[in-house]
């Protein structure tokens, strides 16, 4: 991942390329052997666990998850599910699984029981990268049988629903510096007053969306320093205007990924901790995914909140489950 103004990528290569059988090297067999042998006998060593369950990257993880089925004829999920309970055994379930199959379970625990968990559903359905959207809803077929996008229409109403479902489509266009001029950023940032502002009665939501989804990051940036100097205030600004509720936060995350990817998550972070108790599902589904960036994320918090990743999960989280997290962001940012 990278702070430059494209579509942030979460899958490696090796993933996307669906090898299942990447060169694993001595590293990765010695992790699964560690981790098979904290789950012997009678109890888990969870200290072992934790320390090679959360000591982790993405691309290990999937790894690990391959070679672990090898090794010992299980999947290491339904180990761990065995083995470990509550908001810290959900994180270990998510750790033991390759990041995309990670996403659908994440998806599938927000989605489950009574209502729906909004903010894990936005956080991994809006500004994404076409390949990587393309690459989760064919995971999540094959390990549920299940269409997602047929799941988010059925489980998303509203405007909500109108800008995941167009996030779900994979329709970002590629950047091309011939198409995308400014003088074509000017026609579609007055596209979008006339679409909200602009409008005598009512807004024009979709008109909005389908341009915020379509738009490359850099083309969108341009739009919206265009739309800025012509009205007066951000694109930001606008969507808090002309939508509310769970719309707005969608449509403001689907602008943040694509023009300030860190202070967006960081922003994630803080609400997932904010109100009356946590949500864990929110903390731990940000922190394991965002794991790779989580150094630049911990400054754009620290800016924003004055207080470091690690001082909210330590106020936030307690036991295990507090041990697994700070392990999992000491792994990329340790603590000073």
């Amino acid at each position: 991942m990278s702070n430059n103004l494209v579509s942030i990528d979460f899958y490696p290569q090796s993933i996307l390329k669906e090898d299942k059988s990447p060169d694993f090297g001595i590293e990765i067999d010695e992790k699964c052997q560690a981790i098979n042998a904290a789950m012997k006998g009678w109890g888990a060593n969870h200290n072992q666990l934790i320390e090679f369950m959360g000591g982790t990257l993405c691309d290990e993880r999937h790894k690990i998850s391959l070679r672990y089925k090898e090794l010992f004829n299980e999947d290491l999920l339904d180990r761990i599910h065995k083995e470990c309970s509550g908001d810290y055994g959900l994180a270990m379930e998510f750790l033991a699984c390759s990041p995309a199959i990670s996403e659908c379970y994440m998806l599938k625990k927000s989605f489950k029981g009574a209502g729906c968990i909004e903010e894990v559903a936005y956080s991994i359905l809006c500004g994404r990268s076409n390949e990587e959207i393309d690459f989760l809803k064919k995971t999540y077929y094959k390990t549920f049988t299940g269409d997602l996008s047929k799941l988010v229409g059925n489980e998303l109403r509203g405007d909500f629903g109108r800008i995941a479902s167009a996030c779900l489509q994979g329709a970002e266009e590629p950047f091309d510096p011939h198409y995308h001029t400014l003088e074509k950023a000017k026609e579609d940032a007055e596209s979008l007053w006339k679409a909200g502002q602009g409008r005598w009665f009512g807004n024009d939501e979709k008109a909005m969306i389908k341009i915020v989804v379509m738009s490359p990051p850099k083309y969108l940036k341009i739009v919206n320093d265009a739309y800025a100097e012509k009205y007066g205030y951000t694109l930001f600004k606008a969507f808090e205007k002309e939508l509310s509720g769970n719309a707005e936060e969608a449509a403001l995350y689907t602008l943040g990924m694509k023009l300030k990817p860190y202070e967006t998550v960081a922003k994630l972070i803080k609400k997932a901790c904010a109100g009356l108790g946590t949500n864990e599902l929110l903390l731990t589904s940000t922190l394991i995914r965002f794991q790779d960036v989580l150094g630049q994320v911990n400054l754009a918090h620290m800016d924003l909140f004055g207080k470091t990743i690690h001082e909210r999960i330590r106020h936030e989280c307690s036991g295990k489950y507090k041990t697994l997290l700070m392990t999992v962001v000491n792994k990329v940012c340790p603590e000073q």
